[in-house]
């Protein structure tokens, strides 16, 4: 058996986006609880030169959207960055799982050597499609996703293991 490019792009960014709104959901409810602001949450980093909640939540959006708009040849949406609220990231992410989701496995699939481009920076760099999934785009989003659970988790959230990576 193989796995496709499709199966090891949408549906995965998908399930832990799906994750991460759940776990958004702990945070809000436990603001709510112990009379919390939310925006203290939502502004925590995990250092001061890091990026807040708000941000690596946009990010990991960006990073979903992004990878499968590119593998399956697709203009990226975009999004203005506007999130103030938990309800506003729990849109995004919402509207990001309906992106992923929207495209089909035959726009993805056998886009493992196709060029990919992208401008970091100053910098223009250009992979293969199996290559920027599994070693740019996999590790970027993972990367934002994490660094959210992490900065909730640090603050009390309770959350663990299980809440990341899902039930199955």
């Amino acid at each position: 058996m193989t796995l496709s490019m499709y199966q090891a792009s949408a549906p995965r960014f998908a399930n832990t986006l799906k994750n991460l709104s759940s776990i958004l959901d702990k945070a809000a409810a436990q603001c709510e609880a112990k009379k919390i602001d939310p925006s203290v949450l939502l502004q925590s980093r995990l250092y001061p030169d890091m990026f807040s909640l708000l941000r690596q939540v946009q990010i990991a959006s960006d990073n979903a959207k992004g990878a499968v708009a590119r593998l399956a040849g697709v203009e990226v949406p975009k999004y203005d960055d506007t999130e103030e609220t938990f309800a506003d990231l729990k849109q995004r992410l919402a509207k990001t799982i309906d992106f992923v989701s929207s495209v089909k496995p035959a726009q993805i699939d056998g886009s493992e050597d196709k060029d990919i481009h992208l401008k970091l920076g100053k910098m223009e760099v250009t992979w293969k499609g199996m290559q920027y999934l599994l070693g740019f785009a996999w590790p970027n989003f993972y990367f934002h996703a994490v660094t959210a659970y992490d900065i909730l988790r640090h603050n009390g959230v309770e959350v663990g293991k299980r809440d990341f990576i899902g039930t199955p």
